[in-house]
């Protein structure tokens, strides 16, 4: 049960955060980015991505080709690429 409420509660910080700004790449631009900066900002971001990616996954009970499939596309979506 508690696996379930911090999933949500992961799935919704994670959704209000890429509300407001919808990408790490838009994010980035408008920090004005560059270097060792951007690059550090990006995998940061990125691993924030995957674990909400995850969390979202779980939630759904997905396994196996699907959740691979899911969070490809989420961490994808997230990143801007």
């Amino acid at each position: 049960m508690k696996r379930i409420m911090l999933a949500a509660a992961l799935s919704l910080i994670a959704s209000v955060a890429y509300a407001q700004n919808p990408t790490c790449k838009a994010q980035s631009a408008e920090k004005k980015l560059h270097g060792a900066a951007e690059k550090s900002f990006m995998t940061k971001c990125t691993k924030d991505a995957q674990t909400a990616c995850a969390a979202q996954a779980a939630e759904k009970k997905l396994a196996g080709a699907a959740k691979n499939s899911f969070t490809k596309k989420c961490v994808s979506d997230a990143v801007g690429t």
